[in-house]
């Protein structure tokens, strides 16, 4: 295979590269596909399925899927959309989401996305569950109400800061975020400057003593949506 290669999304070529994702092939080109669990410097993981594209009529996460010479990929198509807010509703009826009330609101992703899909209210039933919140850590807490289990603090806790901090327990609708400790965030080596703080796009790890330090209205999605910086570099 050479190197540098062609493919098509949405009837427009874009370059890419051996070993390159679609996804990062298409960032690069300006074209935005959705994505809440792939982030800037960590292992793909293609959990939250949002990223979902054709590849040959085929269904293919494109967080994972390599970029092959001469491929057919639909990106922006009626089916995707629908998919894609179905998967976004699930996630904010399956948690505890109230957004008016949440520091991260206008720089939440899963917020964004809704936005952006033009998502007014779930049409599924809310589920209500009981999640706990663990406030001990003297700079971070983390409220599991508001967790999508994207995998991303894991990733960045494993990967990024060399801690292990952060892991997945429990199976199916049992499934959560744990930490490397008895039971408290206290008892763990997390520190607020960990990249697995940052790392959360939404707001289930958040700094203590900095809520609201950037204004709503100030924030990144309240001008313009989620994808704007990626679409930016179309030519």
């Amino acid at each position: 295979m050479a190197d540098n290669f062609t493919f098509i999304i949405d009837g427009t070529e874009i370059p890419a590269r051996q070993g390159q994702t679609i996804l990062k092939a298409a960032d690069e080109a300006g074209i935005y596909i959705p994505r809440l669990c792939n982030k800037d410097g960590l292992e793909p993981y293609g959990a939250c399925r949002v990223c979902t594209v054709l590849v040959n009529g085929r269904p293919q996460s494109a967080c994972t899927q390599p970029a092959q010479p001469g491929i057919i990929v639909e990106n922006d198509t009626e089916e995707l959309t629908e998919m894609r807010k179905q998967l976004i509703e699930m996630l904010f009826v399956e948690g505890n989401h109230f957004c008016m009330f949440c520091e991260k609101s206008g720089n939440c992703e899963l917020q964004a996305l809704g936005y952006r899909l033009g998502i007014a209210a779930p049409r599924f039933p809310f589920m209500f569950p009981q999640r706990e919140l663990d406030a001990t850590h003297p700079e971070v807490f983390v409220d599991r109400n508001r967790c999508i289990l994207c995998g991303r603090c894991v990733r960045a806790s494993r990967d990024q800061d060399g801690k292990n901090v952060f892991q997945f327990t429990g199976r199916g609708i049992k499934k959560r975020i744990s930490v490397n400790a008895t039971s408290r965030l206290a008892d763990t080596e997390l520190k607020s400057a960990d990249k697995a703080v940052a790392a959360c796009p939404v707001g289930s790890i958040l700094k203590k003593g900095v809520g609201y330090a950037v204004p709503i209205g100030e924030r990144i999605y309240d001008h313009k949506p989620i994808g704007s910086d990626i679409e930016s570099k179309a030519k």
